[in-house]
């Protein structure tokens, strides 16, 4: 009987027993390029693309690199002098062909993305669109296990974030730029909270356009080109977060940013300034729920759990959940109607995760 639980069990198509090739194993570019992204940071010295990551998931992305490094060595593909990453080519394809017979659907998916993470991290300048493109094939086919050992409630995740940012603020010995980053990931956390909207808006909003301050408030703003209801979704963020997006912009983001010439991206990475991409969004959101949660809530969760708050909190506003996730008729005729009930399901929304989170 096959288990489905760990890539690592069974023999390989050759007979040979899979493992993960331990780390002194790997090729000379590939172990060193590790090396260097595992490199804590030191006084004055910046550390490695991966030294803000928690062992445990360093363990994890390097596991993961290691059996497809094995796979590669059983299959005589593996070449000891070949530069950092160099060997996620290719070879991904039939690798997945073989992960595809031994393991479930959401491992395959999951080590794929683990190999693109760790590759990232030793070759930053490597292009990995094509790579991103299977990940996204692949998550589409897993038939993940059930949601409802994941569901959290919305003020939960509002008090992670919100905590982590205190963390964050209050917590000695920390860099600026570990500071930043961690402020970043509590607001990401508490705003997508309490505006759930779809990743793709969420991972793009940008100062000034989609995300807007109106008077002293904040509003999210997409027009109906950026929508997958192709309809306007215009939604104020809870007061309460205000000044902790004030700070993340005028306080954190510059220190992100680490030069006066950006763009508008409200989320930025912390190795080089630049805007996240949509992956690494998702990424980012899901591991700061699993380190302060203990769940692993990717963003779409986050949408289920703002319908299961409205589901619990909102019985007196009929229809709370599907207006908050802008999930309505795209009719013309229902067009105004729907924004218009977008931003009171939002307004309703806030009132109730703020009076919640609050007790």
């Amino acid at each position: 009987m096959k288990d489905k639980k760990h890539p690592s069990n069974g023999p390989g198509k050759s007979g040979a027993k899979i493992r993960s090739l331990p780390i002194q194993l790997w090729p000379a570019a590939d172990k060193n390029a590790w090396g260097a992204a595992c490199r804590p940071s030191a006084r004055l010295k910046r550390g490695g693309a991966a030294s803000h990551l928690k062992p445990v998931t360093r363990n994890d992305l390097a596991q993961r690199y290691g059996y497809f490094l094995d796979y590669l060595s059983r299959s005589n593909w593996l070449d000891p002098s070949a530069g950092p990453g160099a060997h996620v080519t290719a070879q991904v394809e039939p690798y997945i062909a073989e992960l595809k017979e031994r393991v479930s659907s959401v491992t395959v998916y999951g080590s794929i993305c683990k190999l693109r993470r760790t590759t990232q991290l030793i070759a930053p300048d490597r292009d990995l669109g094509w790579l991103i493109e299977i990940e996204r094939d692949l998550a589409f086919d897993m038939r993940p296990r059930s949601k409802r050992d994941r569901l959290v409630l919305t003020e939960v995740l509002i008090d992670a974030g919100l905590t982590l940012i205190a963390e964050a603020e209050t917590t000695d010995g920390l860099t600026n730029l570990a500071r930043a980053r961690m402020v970043r990931n509590g607001l990401m956390v508490a705003l997508l909270a309490c505006c759930p909207v779809r990743l793709k808006n969420f991972a793009a909003l940008e100062i000034e356009r989609s995300i807007v301050k109106v008077g002293a408030y904040w509003w999210i703003v997409l027009a109906g080109s950026e929508t997958k209801e192709a309809r306007p979704d215009e939604r104020p963020v809870p007061d309460y977060l205000t000044q902790y997006i004030n700070r993340y912009i005028q306080t954190y983001r510059p220190i992100l940013a680490r030069t006066d010439e950006i763009s508008n991206a409200l989320w930025l990475t912390s190795d080089y300034g630049r805007p996240m991409i949509y992956a690494s969004v998702g990424e980012t959101v899901t591991e700061t729920t699993r380190s302060t949660v203990g769940v692993n809530l990717s963003p779409h969760l986050f949408r289920a759990a703002a319908a299961s708050t409205a589901a619990v909190y909102g019985g007196s506003t009929p229809r709370l959940g599907s207006a908050l996730l802008h999930q309505r008729d795209s009719s013309v005729t229902e067009a105004h109607y729907n924004r218009a009930t977008s931003m009171s399901a939002a307004q309703a929304y806030a009132a109730i995760s703020e009076r919640y989170w609050h007790e």
